[in-house]
C-alpha cells in the first residue's frame, strides 16, 4: 500500500498520552479527515503535568500546568476541526497499560464507534541515536491497540459494559504512526499549515519560532518515500475490510 486516498472515515478516534502528542505526529491526517466531515474524538490519557523542566516550577505548579495544557489542546483541536476532546487525567510520566484503563478506553470506543483508531507504535523505543521514546507514549499505544482489538469487539471481555449499554464495536482500521516500517502515506500538503498552527497552540511546550522549519522538514522526510512533498507515514492494520457500496435499484 503506497497511500490511502480512498479511506476517509466518518468517525475516527485519536488516542495519545499527552497534550501535543497528536499535533506533533498525526494532525495533518486528522485535519484532512475533518475537512471531509469526519467526526474526530481526541483522547488524551495523561494530564501533561510533568511537561516542564523549568527549575522555577515547583511541585505545586503541576495542577496549573495540567490546566494550561488542557486549554492548549482544546485550542489546537479547534484549529484542526476536532470538536470532542476527552482527558482521562492520569499522572504524567507514570502511565501504565493497566486493565482498568484499557476498559475505560474500550468504553469510549464502544460509545463513539470509530471506524479508525489513530495512535503510536508501542514497540518503538529508539528513534535514531538521539531520542528514547517516552514510556507514556508506549503505554498509551498499547492501551489503544488492545482496546481496539480485542476488547471493543468482544462481548465476553468487560462484559459489565453491556449492562451499561455499551455493545461491542468492531474498529475497521488502526493507523500507527512512528512505526519502523510504514506501509501507508497520507498526503498532507493541503493541511500542513493547519498542523503547524495547531502545534503552535502548545506554547508551554514548543518554541513557536522554530515550529515551521522543523515540522516542514519532518513532513518532507515522511513524504520522500512516495514522492509527496509533505506526508505522514503509518503502519495500518486492517481489522475489517470496508463493505463495497451496492448500486441502488
Amino acid at each position: 500500500m503506497s497511500n490511502d486516498k480512498e479511506f476517509l472515515p466518518k468517525i475516527a478516534m485519536s488516542i495519545h498520552a499527552h497534550p501535543d502528542d497528536q499535533d506533533f505526529t498525526v494532525a495533518g491526517t486528522l485535519a484532512k479527515w475533518a475537512a471531509t466531515g469526519c467526526e474526530i474524538i481526541t483522547v488524551i490519557i495523561t494530564d501533561g503535568s510533568a511537561g516542564s523542566n523549568d527549575p522555577m516550577h515547583a511541585a505545586d505548579y503541576k495542577p496549573s500546568l495540567a490546566s494550561i495544557r488542557e486549554q492548549e489542546q482544546r485550542a489546537a483541536n479547534a484549529i484542526l476541526g476536532i470538536k470532542e476532546t476527552i482527558f482521562l487525567g492520569q499522572p504524567d510520566g507514570e502511565l501504565e497499560p493497566t486493565v482498568p484503563l484499557r476498559k475505560e478506553i474500550t468504553r469510549l470506543i464502544r460509545r463513539y464507534k470509530p471506524e479508525v483508531i489513530v495512535t503510536s507504535d508501542p514497540q518503538a523505543v529508539f528513534y535514531g541515536n538521539g531520542y528514547i521514546n517516552h514510556p507514556d507514549h508506549r503505554a498509551a499505544a498499547q492501551l489503544a491497540l488492545y482496546a481496539a482489538f480485542p476488547s471493543s469487539g468482544s462481548r465476553l471481555l468487560f462484559a459489565d459494559l453491556l449492562e451499561e449499554g455499551y455493545e461491542p464495536h468492531n474498529v475497521k482500521r488502526v493507523y500507527i504512526h512512528g512505526a519502523e516500517k510504514p506501509d501507508t502515506w497520507v498526503d498532507i500538503g493541503e493541511t500542513l499549515d493547519t498542523k503547524i498552527n495547531a502545534l503552535k497552540q502548545h506554547i508551554s511546550q514548543v518554541d513557536t519560532h522554530e515550529v515551521d522549519d522543523w515540522m516542514r522538514k519532518w513532513a518532507e522526510r515522511e513524504g520522500k518515500e512516495k514522492e509527496f512533498q509533505y506526508a505522514e507515514a503509518y503502519k495500518v492494520m486492517i481489522l475489517e475490510e470496508q463493505e463495497e457500496s451496492k448500486p441502488e435499484n
